[in-house]
């Protein structure tokens, strides 16, 4: 539950409210969800340096506030088409470990309570590339979001140990990224 102190907004310390708590956000036309306790800030688009040799999904690096986190564009993580970045395009920043990563994606909607019994196990039929991403399928009213299993996200394939490294070391130049390097002022 929040609660406002003049400017400032504060969320009550109750494990049990994290646990069930849940950022949905949206990729094309399907609803995502990532625990609360794993996202640190919401930030709009920012500036991206490419990293060399990493997989196709992570756009770069990004220095927020001093740090630089790498960035996932979740589009590319699903194998969905890229497009161009707009106002509503979005990073999460999420902390896993003490390492933050940034996950692009579309547009955020709003944080949830999702209980237990709301949520659904993965389909059967879900296997490819992203098995294990997948931790279940989480309903509220009319609607489905598809609940990510952070650390299978980040650490899928050692990538993020890589992209870790590359993040502490930085990158000299900022650079807009992406094809025909089209994000004019990104």
């Amino acid at each position: 539950m929040a609660e406002k102190n003049g400017d400032n907004l504060f969320l009550e310390d109750n494990e049990d409210n994290i646990d069930n708590t849940y950022l949905v956000f949206g990729i094309e036309k399907e609803n995502y969800a990532v625990n609360i306790a794993h996202v640190t800030e919401i930030v709009g688009i920012q500036r991206i340096s490419e990293v060399p040799d990493v997989p196709h999904f992570i756009k770069g690096v990004t220095n927020l506030r001093g740090q630089v986190i790498p960035v996932m564009d979740m589009r590319l993580r699903f194998n969905l088409p890229w497009r161009d970045y707009d106002d509503r395009t979005t990073i999460i920043v999420l902390e896993l470990d003490s390492v933050s990563t940034g996950l692009i994606v579309d547009r955020v909607h709003e944080v949830v309570d999702i209980q237990p019994q709301q949520i659904d196990p993965p389909p059967s039929w879900h296997k490819n590339d992203n098995q294990g991403v997948i931790s279940g399928l989480g309903k509220t009213d009319d609607n489905v979001s598809i609940i990510l299993d952070v650390p299978h996200l980040l650490y899928d394939k050692d990538m993020h140990v890589d992209l870790a490294k590359a993040a502490t070391h930085g990158q000299a130049e900022s650079e807009p990224v992406g094809p025909g390097q089209g994000r004019e002022g990104y």
